[in-house]
């Protein structure tokens, strides 16, 4: 059966970019890769066939053999190097390594070894009220976890003897075994990933090289700080094991409630409770701002129940903004339930006065109200 033409395999023409056939390639390969097909004998094909063809046009010297002689340049004596016993074990193996990198294989050795000692990030929740959010404060953080061992400065080995390197995977952390074509890599049985091992352990921390610290930190909580906000404390998690990097420590910061605001992200609200004869006649008044100042508030006469009044910038900071949110202030007319004769005597002739001359828009929707009724 004749063979397929390498750039049709690939879904590409003759002037493609390198960068070009190795997208192609890739999306093959992850289409059709035997791990993702199991027992699939037509993918299995086909991720062979993609596999060749990559293999022949992502090499300058091998592309321009094949455009000059097409699959005759690798055929026995055509001049090239036959694919009759290609090795898909050691030749796919090398393809995938360098196209998919640590996806595939992982990494470098030391980047293996750096990613799998790191330490642990840990978590601590903070907790502050409205005010400290809005001023920003010092907190003292106080927390146990693990430090590099001072006697072994974190190699786990006993003061005068040093690692050795694993003989088992000769420092890689890693083993592979070929299983037909496909190439199968685990962790290293003896070193566990470490790629050394410990013949002499540290009798302080027993080889791990790390141990159980008490920490005390004092950590800047900026202003502006809302619920929920993250702050990440680079290196102070827990220490690697083996001399590997320490984690992070993430605070998670809660503001409690308060008496009198709500927030809303920048902004603040609060509701400003008055009589019906400040919101018929007008008044001023004072008002709490949460810098614990006061501010001045004009209410106009005739001020509807749920009005809405807003003091512009007394809202809280905008976390690395510079900028303030609003203060917003809703009124809320109160009704007395007790009355006095008096009170009563005054609102007796109030309301008689109201008769004379209705409120237009009580007087509107009764109106509208009479017209509905008749419908009915």
């Amino acid at each position: 059966m004749a063979k397929r033409d390498y750039y049709d395999i690939l879904g590409i023409n003759k002037s493609a970019s390198k960068e070009e056939i190795k997208k192609a390639y890739r999306k093959l390969a992850l289409k059709h890769h035997p791990d993702k097909n199991k027992g699939d004998k037509v993918s299995e094909d086909k991720f062979k066939e993609a596999s060749e063809a990559y293999h022949v046009l992502s090499d300058d010297k091998r592309k321009a053999n094949y455009d000059q002689f097409g699959h005759a340049a690798f055929e026995s004596g055509g001049g090239g190097q036959g694919f009759g016993n290609f090795d898909f074990g050691s030749s796919f193996s090398d393809i995938f390594e360098d196209f998919f990198g640590d996806d595939i294989f992982g990494g470098s050795r030391g980047s293996r070894r750096r990613s799998s000692n790191r330490g642990n990030d840990l978590r601590y929740d903070v907790t502050i009220n409205l005010e400290d959010a809005f001023k920003g404060l010092n907190k003292k953080i106080n927390y146990t976890t693990y430090r590099k061992c001072n006697k072994c400065s974190g190699n786990g080995s006993e003061p005068g003897s040093k690692p050795i390197t694993c003989a088992y995977c000769n420092g890689h952390g890693k083993v592979r075994s070929n299983q037909g074509f496909f190439t199968v890599q685990q962790t290293c049985p003896e070193c566990s990933g470490y790629g050394e091992r410990i013949n002499n352990p540290c009798s302080r921390c027993g080889g791990n090289g790390k141990t159980q610290s008490q920490e005390n930190i004092s950590v800047k909580i900026p202003k502006g700080v809302d619920d929920g906000t993250r702050i990440r404390l680079t290196g102070k998690g827990e220490a690697g094991s083996k001399g590997g990097g320490s984690g992070d420590l993430y605070l998670f910061i809660s503001i409690e409630n308060h008496s009198i605001f709500k927030r809303s992200d920048e902004n603040l609200y609060y509701e400003l409770p008055i009589t019906i004869s400040d919101a018929a006649l007008g008044t001023t008044v004072e008002v709490p701002s949460i810098d614990g100042g006061k501010s001045k508030i004009k209410i106009p006469p005739g001020t509807q129940h749920g009005k809405q009044l807003r003091l512009k910038g007394k809202g809280m900071p905008v976390l690395r903004g510079g900028s303030f949110g609003d203060l917003y202030i809703k009124i809320v007319t109160e009704i007395p339930t007790s009355l006095n004769s008096k009170q009563k005597q005054l609102l007796e002739e109030f309301r008689k006065i109201e008769s004379e001359k209705p409120n237009p828009v009580i007087k509107n929707f009764f109106e509208k109200a009479k017209k509905f009724w008749k419908k009915s």
